[in-house]
């Protein structure tokens, strides 16, 4: 009778393979993305009050309107936008997880 114990995979693997797929995902399937007006812009058109949206704050910031200023190339900058974002969304998540991970406690602070 063999018994078969399972390994643990150390986090550090388990996150960076969710970090590479978010960014697959964000970079190469982006590139295939609808050129269709998201949801709020298609019922602001069907509705007849998209004539009347205006620019907001970050209208000229450097990924406003799903691209990034300065490429060119829409889908490269789709692809390059949606990695950017990626990247700050998982360094952000990352610290959180940092700052509130449960930390082992000292078996002398307890009275």
């Amino acid at each position: 009778m063999s018994t078969t114990t399972k390994k643990r995979v150390p986090f550090r693997w388990v996150a960076l393979g969710i970090a590479v797929v978010a960014l697959l995902l964000a970079g190469v399937v982006s590139y295939y993305a609808s050129a269709n007006p998201d949801g709020l812009e298609y019922v602001a058109g069907k509705t007849g009050f998209l004539d009347r949206a205006s620019e907001h704050g970050a209208a000229d910031g450097p990924l406003a309107g799903y691209g990034t200023k300065g490429v060119d190339d829409a889908r490269l900058s789709g692809g390059l936008a949606g990695v950017i974002g990626t990247v700050v969304v998982l360094v952000v998540a990352g610290g959180l997880v940092l700052l509130v991970r449960r930390r082992p406690t000292d078996s002398s602070d307890e009275a």
